[in-house]
This record gives structure tokens, sequence and C-alpha cells, in this order.
């Protein structure tokens, strides 16, 4: 069994309020460059997928995807990414 990841997802477009909704519960922060941060946990490969293709039938260019390490510490805010995917 698959073992849930988080994963960071740069976008090359901001996100209005309903689009934030679609992709809940990721986090989602828009860069003043135009960009988009989408970030939080999927419970496996089929989770991811289905992120990239909301991205994908949305016509969003995807700029970057990064799992991120698991977690040094309790808290989250230590972790660092591993593997760069695109």
């Amino acid at each position: 069994m698959e073992k849930a990841s988080r994963y960071t997802i740069r976008i090359g477009a901001n996100l209005d309020a309903e689009m934030v909704d679609w992709f809940a519960p990721l986090s989602v922060v828009n860069e003043p460059g135009g960009e988009a941060t989408l970030q939080g946990v999927m419970r496996d490969q089929a989770a991811l997928h289905g992120v990239l293709a909301k991205i994908r039938d949305l016509n969003l260019p995807l700029i970057a995807l990064e799992r991120m390490a698991e977690p040094l510490y309790q808290d989250e805010t230590s972790l660092l990414p591993t593997t760069r995917l695109l």
C-alpha cells in the first residue's frame, strides 16, 4: 500500500476564489508574478493524478511538481524538497 506524501505544485496562473475551492483541501497561495503554489498531502498516486488532471482540464500551465521529504520534526514547516518531478 502506498504511503501518503506531501506535494508542492506550481502553476502559471493566479486562482480566483472559486478555483481555490476546487482544489480543496490543498492550500493555495497566489504569488505576485501571476503564479500560484498549491501544497498538501496526497493519499496516493491516484489522488495526485486527479489534481494534475484538474490542472490540465482547467488549461492551467504546470510549472513544477515536487514531492516533499518526511518531516524532520513533528513541525511540518521543516519539510524539504526531495524529488523534483518537473
